[in-house]
């Protein structure tokens, strides 16, 4: 099964992120909408969706708007794996992948303390992280992973709140695309002027190994895209004077 991983999922052209963002916040809209929301020309945006699309970050369908012709398509986020075939396929090449590490080198698997469904969950998430140009180092004891948003610098810099939506909300999207207990809780940004940390969880219903396992417990989930933006914003600064990582997180 072998890998593409030199695109980078698409991801690192800035008006592609910014077409995803549009389709983030609002899913099922038509291709035009999207385009002047993401201030891409429309050829534009129509190309870069069919990108997004063959990538499982979003599925089209048409629209009933009650008139007559052609519907138009709209676009929605991928929230689970079986509504996009490549989303799918990439899960279950994770597993494939996940499960014969765990087989022939255990001692470098970052899942040999989980159930298997959670295990799996962390095989999507490190593959998604890892093709989208990031450095993945996962701790399944604490149920944490560091990330180093290398490739993505340049786009740091101008569009900084959109970049660490997309990739915050792609992370929860990743782990809710497969069944199992684990979440995305809480998002420490700039834990270093290159690094971040994500906090997962398990969700309460079902324990993992251990109670202690669960980072955070009873965050919700309902941040907006402008408090993250503004957390990623604080955070960048506070690693930019220098400051250890015990700056602010936002939990998600």
């Amino acid at each position: 099964m072998p890998r593409r991983v030199k695109d980078f999922r698409g991801l690192t052209e800035e008006s592609r992120v910014r077409l995803l963002h549009a389709v983030q916040q609002h899913p099922g809209q038509a291709l035009k909408d999207l385009a002047t929301e993401a201030d891409v020309h429309i050829n534009t945006a129509r190309d870069h969706l069919r990108v997004l699309e063959a990538e499982g970050f979003v599925v089209s369908a048409p629209v009933d708007t009650g008139r007559r012709g052609r519907p138009p398509m709209g676009y929605w986020p991928v929230e689970r794996s079986d509504h996009s075939p490549a989303a799918q396929e990439r899960a279950e090449e994770a597993g494939a992948r996940g499960e014969l590490l765990r087989r022939l080198a255990p001692d470098r698997d970052h899942g040999q303390a989980l159930e298997e469904s959670a295990a799996h969950q962390l095989d999507v998430l490190y593959e998604h992280l890892e093709d989208a140009g990031m450095d993945p180092v996962v701790n399944s004891d604490d149920l944490t992973v560091a990330v180093r948003p290398c490739i993505y610098q340049d786009l740091l810099e101008s569009e900084r709140p959109v970049v660490c939506s997309v990739h915050a909300k792609l992370v929860r999207q990743q782990l809710e695309q497969v069944d199992g207990p684990l979440m995305l809780r809480r998002l420490h940004p700039f834990t270093s002027a290159h690094s971040c940390l994500l906090v997962l969880g398990a969700d309460e219903q079902e324990p993992l190994v251990s109670e202690e396992n669960v980072a955070v417990p009873g965050i919700p989930a309902d941040r907006s895209d402008t408090k993250l933006g503004e957390f990623a914003l604080e955070a960048q600064r506070h690693a930019e004077e220098g400051a250890s990582g015990d700056g602010p997180s936002c939990p998600l």
